[in-house]
């Protein structure tokens, strides 16, 4: 035995793990990396559009929760909402830096359905790519607010706790925001194979 932590039919939650890492688990910290920086990394991506920069924003979330680990209280907030916030956070400080800089989403890469054929692909590509497109037109917090409640899924509680914000105003940013992107892709459905019928 290595006299490590026992292991049980359910997997640690994201409160456990933390104060594990806390308590000197190396362990814990690459389990709770595993399970949340593939997240924050693709709401990062989706926000600003820029691989690397979403790269870095993930690790300096992931480097802010390690360093905030010991003071932590479990059951006060979920883990996750704590550092979709601050990533968030980070995406805002990033964009006010770099305003004026250009986007290139040919640099957002989605990982091709090896079920699919060329084509299928291209046509994935094509809708991934106008979607990535038109978010970036959105005002900042109506692209946060999409990104959350329609990408990642999110609660509309949990991404007004994100954003620190009602959750009608969550309501309201949401419903702008798919009404602006509605109204971006509307001349384009049948260039990206949507068909009316």
């Amino acid at each position: 035995m290595d006299g490590g932590t026992p292991v049980t039919g359910e997997a640690p939650s994201d409160d456990a793990l933390l104060v594990l890492f806390a308590n000197g688990e190396a362990q814990a910290a690459r389990e709770l990396t595993a399970r949340l920086g593939p997240r924050v990394f693709s709401v990062a991506l989706r926000v600003l559009g820029d691989r690397a920069e979403a790269e870095d924003v993930a690790q300096e979330a992931m480097l802010r929760l390690w360093r905030m680990a010991p003071e932590w209280q479990p059951g006060q907030a979920k883990v996750s909402t704590w550092l979709y916030r601050v990533a968030m956070n980070l995406c805002l400080d990033l964009k006010r830096r770099r305003r004026g800089g250009s986007v290139n989403i040919d640099d957002v890469p989605e990982p091709p359905d090896p079920g699919q054929s060329a084509p299928e692909q291209l046509q994935d590509r094509a809708r991934a790519d106008a979607l990535q497109a038109a978010l970036m037109t959105l005002p900042d917090r109506q692209r946060q607010a999409v990104v959350l409640r329609h990408i990642e899924d999110l609660p509309n509680p949990e991404i007004a706790g994100i954003m620190d914000i009602s959750v009608e105003a969550v309501e309201s940013l949401t419903a702008r925001g798919k009404r602006a992107l509605a109204a971006a892709l509307a001349g384009r459905r049948a260039e990206l194979g949507y068909s009316d019928g």
